[in-house]
């Protein structure tokens, strides 16, 4: 079951107190980046955050589950307790590094010859 966008967008109002919130589709699912930093995965209505040492504490009477088949097994973030899921994502934001800018397709080809 494919994730919906108005589960994404009601996740998006209930974190809009962590920063900077925008999200990307990606075959079905989303995700969710705050301050350009991708910190919530949404797969079958459901929002994920990596498993870290850094939130064990917080989340310690969190579900946990696999977003999708052979993923790693992720914490299932209760969104509906918004002050909770803000300081959650705070905390994640701050440790999450930014992702690896994607090389242009000319300059991998280049390398590949």
């Amino acid at each position: 079951m494919a994730t919906e966008q108005s589960f994404v967008e009601y996740i998006c109002e209930q974190i809009s107190d962590a920063g900077s919130i925008t999200y990307r589709k990606m075959f079905g699912e989303y995700m969710i980046y705050v301050n350009a930093k991708p910190i919530i995965l949404v797969c079958d209505n459901t929002p994920f955050v990596k498993i870290k040492d850094e939130i064990k504490e917080l989340m310690e009477n969190a579900d946990t589950g696999e977003p999708y088949t052979g993923a790693k097994e992720h914490y299932v973030l209760d969104i509906d307790n918004s002050e909770f899921a803000v300081k959650v994502v705070r905390f994640l934001e701050e440790i999450t590094p930014y992702p690896k800018p994607k090389k242009r397709k000319m300059e991998q080809r280049k390398k590949n010859c």
